[in-house]
């Protein structure tokens, strides 16, 4: 049981530095008894006062386990001694690394039972002890009371202001294993989105660009060898992009996971693969001021957005817009079709909302009139001009 307010628990058995205390301090006993005054008033030292003092210094081996009875025993010893006529020299030392241990462990509490405990044995030393008890012996019995409190008390306090560094230090690590945690699951889900969005969507260009291959095959090879040269050059790049990301990856992966800044014509490019696909798509851009991390946002949205249009319908009229209105930049997606349910939160939406939630955008996407919308706001660097193109 630790008191409240004390530094730490004590010990629960004597150690080996008890033993050793235990030892000097039994044969500075002895010594002190051998070389006190044996004159009147006090007894000559015998085999009694030697096992006395003895007795006394024993009792400290177990000051770690019950101090309170060992200052109680100590005490009482103190008044023994006085009673049968030794001199005080050898049994009080004890007393006063007892109440040292006090101090130096325990709360307000267990301290003030220690000095009564103490003051007790001081009362009895006085009232019984043969020689005359002067200003001297006052003044020595002061000095060791405030050199064991004072001593104790900054034992503790130097122990307890250790425990809180290395509490502190402790917290910091933990802090910064925490930290390090997070912005580890955080690239980690970076690059999970960097793989899903490119690597998805080029595999799913080439399916498209294979079928339809496929199928034109007879009638017309022209429009078959083209689509097989569009499903080299979008496997090269999905294999750049592959490449890339291994790269970041591994060990000599410092650089960033976004070093490009995407343009319009690079949605530009997304938008020729599916028309090479056979789909029917339309653009309709502006002039825009992005971020290099917004427009790299921009460009993934409109990726994984083709994607899933190209994942759910075969035909029907896909559109892209991406437009500036003050410092906002909108992206809409739309695919027509028909027969669109509520969608269900998968990697792609999750990714779409993910990276416009990280630019202080928004993202909606739901089933509309006649089709299937994907709706991403971004905040845009500063306001420009719009101006319609339409490749």
């Amino acid at each position: 049981m630790r008191e409240r307010g004390s530094a730490g628990p004590m010990p629960v058995r004597p150690t080996a530095t008890d033993v050793l205390l235990t030892g000097a301090v039994v044969v500075g006993s002895i010594v002190l008894s051998l070389i006190a005054a044996k004159g009147p008033p006090y007894r000559g030292v015998d085999a009694f006062g030697l096992a006395i003092a003895a007795a006394s210094a024993l009792c400290l081996i177990w000051r770690q386990v019950m101090l309170m009875a060992v200052l109680a025993i100590t005490g009482t010893v103190v008044i023994v001694n006085a009673a049968v006529g030794y001199p005080v020299d050898a049994v009080q030392w004890p007393v006063w690394i007892g109440l040292f241990t006090c101090f130096a462990w325990y709360g307000w509490r267990r301290r003030a039972l220690s000095l009564a405990i103490v003051g007790l044995g001081v009362a009895g030393y006085i009232v019984f002890d043969r020689g005359p008890v002067g200003a001297a012996q006052l003044v020595s019995i002061t000095v060791s009371v405030l050199v064991a409190t004072i001593v104790g008390d900054a034992a503790r306090s130097r122990r307890a202001r250790a425990a809180a560094i290395e509490a502190r230090l402790r917290s910091e690590a933990r802090e910064r294993t925490m930290l390090a945690d997070q912005m580890l699951a955080q690239e980690r889900g970076r690059l999970a989105r960097e793989l899903h969005d490119a690597l998805g969507h080029a595999v799913n260009v080439m399916v498209i660009q294979a079928g339809v291959g496929r199928r034109v095959f007879g009638d017309n090879p022209d429009f078959a060898r083209d689509a097989l040269k569009h499903i080299e050059t979008v496997g090269r790049e999905a294999l750049e992009e592959l490449d890339r990301l291994l790269r970041i990856l591994g060990e000599d992966g410092r650089g960033a996971i976004e070093p490009t800044e995407p343009t319009v014509s690079d949605v530009s490019d997304l938008v020729a693969r599916l028309r090479s696909a056979g789909r029917d798509v339309t653009m309709s851009t502006s002039d825009v001021d992005l971020t290099p991390s917004a427009a790299r946002a921009m460009y993934r949205i409109i990726q994984e957005a083709l994607t899933n249009a190209l994942r759910h319908t075969t035909t029907g009229r896909i559109s892209v817009s991406v437009r500036q209105t003050g410092v906002t930049v909108v992206i809409d997606v739309h695919n027509e079709g028909l027969g669109f349910d509520v969608p269900v939160p998968g990697h792609g939406l999750i990714n779409m909302r993910e990276r416009a939630r990280l630019e202080g955008g928004d993202l909606q996407a739901g089933p509309t009139g006649g089709g299937f919308q994907v709706r991403a706001t971004l905040p845009a660097r500063a306001p420009v001009s719009p101006h319609a193109v339409a490749p």
